[in-house]
This record gives C-alpha cells, structure tokens and sequence, in this order.
C-alpha cells in the first residue's frame, strides 16, 4: 500500500526542506506545486504568464488551475507508489478535489501534516530567505551565510515574493483562505501536527514518528471498511 502525504502550513514553515528530505528517504515522489509553477513563469508557458504577476503579489493562483496541475502530475507512474505533496492544498475545494483524485488512484490512505510556526517567526524566516537565482534551492537558513548555491554556483537572491510588505500580505492571504483546511482535515484519524519551529532535525524526527503512526492507522481503518 502506497504512501499518500500532504503537509500544510503557512509560507516560511519550513516545509519544502521537510518535504524533499522525507520523500528522498521513503523514495516517494516529492511534489511541490510552487516548483512547477516557478517552472512554467521561467519557460513563459501559457500558465507561467497567467500567473506570474499572481504569485509576485502575493496572492495565491485559482483552485481550478492549481488542480488541474496537481492531477495531471498525481498521475504520472512515478507518483502511483506514492507522493508527497507541497503547497497543495491550499483551500477547501482542492481539497475535496485531492480526496477525490486519491480514491481514484486507490493506493493508500491521505496522512495530513500541520506544520504551526508563530507569526513573528515566519516573517523573520522570509524576510531573509534567500533563493539560488539559476536552479530555485533555498539557501540554508540555519547554516553560514554564503552568495554562492553548492549546487549550481548560482547567486543567492531574495526571491520576488519574499519582500517584507508582500510576506505579510501573503500571510493574511494565508489565514484567511488557507487555514480552514485545518478544519476541514482535523478530526481525521491520520491529521498530525508538528512544531515547525524546533530545531531542522528534532522538525525532522517528529515528522518521521508523526507520519508513521498516521499511516498505520490510516492503513487499519482502509482494511477494516
């Protein structure tokens, strides 16, 4: 039975690096729809120019749009065993859209993943974030400060989106249409929340422990129905 995770969270939480570190180690595929969306502004394909000026305010791209991506991607043969997902869902109707293209796929129960960092904390991270200018890696926020990527020799840059004014506004867009995935994955048996604000490897372990438990109940419950 495959492993289905998503992890949910406000900008600056930290779950990119969580995401690419868990999926590498259980050999899932780690999807992350800013990536591809950051993909296609850089190719200047039709949904790259549709919603670059989106994302550079701040603002997050329409349900319709960011399903249809996440559909076609979940279908793919490297997704089938298993995925994991960054930065989708975002609101209630991609939600019920993720359920339905689970039970489609019929390989695993949905662990869901609340990583809560205070606000103060998240706008500290993202004001300082820096992003590689060729290949898109984030510079380690908790490691020295370097210009250069190790992966690439790219500059290290502020990304567009990681201004201070357009950080707050993305972290009220945040609250107001993002949070209430919380209520609506909260009294499953397989929603988890960790401290996105402890130290990378103790975000880490919780992650793995979390994730486990969640999946074994997850797992009980689909052969019981």
């Amino acid at each position: 039975m495959g492993l289905n995770v998503i992890m949910i969270g406000p900008p600056g939480a930290g779950k990119g690096t969580q995401a690419l570190r868990f999926a590498r180690a259980r050999g899932l595929a780690k999807i992350s729809t800013g990536d591809i969306l950051r993909e296609a502004i850089k190719a200047e394909t039709p949904v790259g120019l549709k919603v670059q000026a989106t994302m550079e305010r701040g603002e997050l791209v329409d349900d319709a749009t960011m399903i249809a991506i996440v559909r076609e991607r979940l279908m793919r043969p490297d997704a089938m065993a298993g995925f994991l997902l960054d930065g989708f869902p975002r609101t209630v109707e991609q939600a019920e859209a993720l359920d339905q293209i689970v039970e489609e796929r019929g390989n695993g129960p949905l662990v869901v993943v609340d990583v809560r960092v205070p606000l103060q904390e998240l706008v500290r991270r993202l004001d300082g974030r820096l992003v590689c200018s060729t290949c898109g890696t984030n510079a380690d926020p908790f490691g020295p400060t370097i210009k250069r990527c190790g992966k690439c020799d790219g500059e290290f840059v502020q990304r567009h989106d990681d201004d201070r004014s357009v950080v707050v506004e993305r972290l009220k867009v945040y609250e107001r249409q993002t949070y209430p995935l919380v209520k609506y994955y909260q009294e499953r048996p397989t929603f988890r929340v960790v401290n996105g604000a402890q130290r990378p490897e103790d975000v880490a372990f919780q992650l793995d422990t979390v994730i486990d438990d969640a999946a074994a109940v997850g797992a009980m419950e689909k052969a019981e129905s």
